[in-house]
């Protein structure tokens, strides 16, 4: 019994390790970005405006969360605030328009 537990969860990593491989390789930029967005949030959530994301990251870091350069991540970041999906300041994201985040994570 304990054994089959123990062969369930690792089956359960192993799947979600494949999954960001895929995600890290195969996705556009934009949908890495939204992806690493999103994954922030599951991990740290929201502060009590229910928007804004509750971890503080330098745009190299969210990059390389991203694979991806530092620039490509600026630029990508500025284009999602322009297409109103969040706003940046300084270090602070807010994710304004979540369903729209989502979307390009799934199909980016």
């Amino acid at each position: 019994q304990l054994a089959w537990f123990f062969i369930h969860e690792l089956s359960k990593h192993l799947g979600s390790s494949d999954t960001k491989m895929v995600t890290l390789t195969q996705k556009h930029i934009r949908g890495r970005l939204a992806e690493a967005l999103i994954l922030l949030r599951d991990n740290y959530g929201y502060e009590d405006d229910g928007e804004t994301l509750k971890i503080y990251m330098a745009r190299e870091d969210i990059a390389n969360l991203s694979n991806m350069t530092t620039s490509n991540a600026i630029r990508t970041l500025s284009s999602f605030v322009q297409e109103r999906i969040l706003t940046v300041d300084g270090r602070r994201i807010k994710i304004v328009n979540e369903t729209m985040l989502r979307n390009i994570s799934k199909f980016g």
